[in-house]
């Protein structure tokens, strides 16, 4: 998927941190993809949100939604077939999105 490849450069360009994809196709009827990534503090979290949205605009992509941004600690960014959670790292240990859509994570290692 051509956007998956987009969305992790735009990612990988601003800074972003522990870039992870989880393929939820077989278990969300909501989306296919998850991409989750970190940002230092809530004024790089916004930077990251819209540096990616921005530059998705101009090949053409809207998000279908945003929800979070004023509170920035995270946000997600909804593409249809890829959701985009860029989260501060306090928020994605607590929420554990990976552990929670990937059953071939051991639960060991990513707990507190």
């Amino acid at each position: 998927m051509k956007l998956l490849s987009n969305v992790q450069s735009i990612l990988e360009d601003n800074k972003a941190e522990d870039i992870s994809v989880l393929d939820v196709k077989d278990k969300s009827s909501v989306t296919d993809f998850m991409m989750i990534a970190s940002g230092r503090s809530t004024r790089h979290i916004q930077a990251i949100a819209d540096n990616l949205i921005d530059k998705l605009k101009k090949d053409k992509i809207k998000p279908l939604g945003v929800e979070g941004y004023n509170q920035s600690e995270w946000i997600l960014i909804d593409y249809g077939d890829l959701l985009v959670h860029v989260m501060h790292p306090s928020a994605r240990d607590f929420f554990s999105l990976e552990k929670l859509w990937d059953e071939s994570i051991n639960p060991e290692v990513h707990s507190n």
